[in-house]
């Protein structure tokens, strides 16, 4: 029989209420002005009063600073802001062309007509290109067509790394320019 391991649940970190270790805290109201140092059960017999939750915002200070706040709501409000930080960033993925050092025209323009769509989308290009056999001796051969995709992908992209050969391999990656 094994075991699953499973990661505990994070409990609010010892950071509201009654699991806050520090004995004195430097508190805080909810409208933020500073109440003094006072001890645990003092600061949270105030919460209790106003019916709120007592927050250690900074833990590493000395003492603790806590604030008055519902907690819940505070917990809201953090979420929402993640959400929204998640909403406005943008995902670049990586998409790989295969080219070869002895390329027909018509066959090279299909693959740059899909390079080029890939970048206006926003994502980088991975051109890559596998030398087999004998096309070993034609590296500047590849390098060139490598660079020639590159010339016509000007005005969409800038180049990220140059073509470098990895064994049999050479790689070059576009990024899209950015947006002015």
């Amino acid at each position: 029989m094994t075991l699953i391991n499973k990661k505990p649940e994070p409990r609010n970190q010892g950071l509201v209420n009654d699991d806050i270790r520090a004995r004195e805290l430097m508190v805080i109201s909810e409208t933020g002005e500073q109440l003094g140092v006072l001890s645990k059960r003092e600061a949270l017999s105030i919460a209790e009063e106003r019916n709120l939750d007592l927050v250690v915002v900074a833990p590493q200070a000395k003492p603790p600073v806590a604030k008055f706040m519902d907690f819940n709501k505070f917990k809201y409000d953090q979420q929402k802001r993640a959400r929204e930080a998640k909403k406005k960033q943008k995902t670049v993925t990586l998409k790989e062309i295969r080219l070869s050092p002895k390329i027909d025209t018509h066959d090279f323009e299909t693959k740059l007509k899909n390079g080029r769509k890939f970048l206006e989308k926003g994502d980088k290009l991975k051109i890559s290109m596998r030398f087999r056999g004998r096309e070993m001796a034609y590296t500047n051969q590849g390098r060139e067509v490598m660079l020639d995709f590159a010339k016509r992908c000007e005005d969409l992209a800038d180049i990220e790394s140059r073509p470098k050969q990895e064994g049999r391999t050479m790689i070059m990656t576009l990024q899209p320019k950015k947006d002015k």
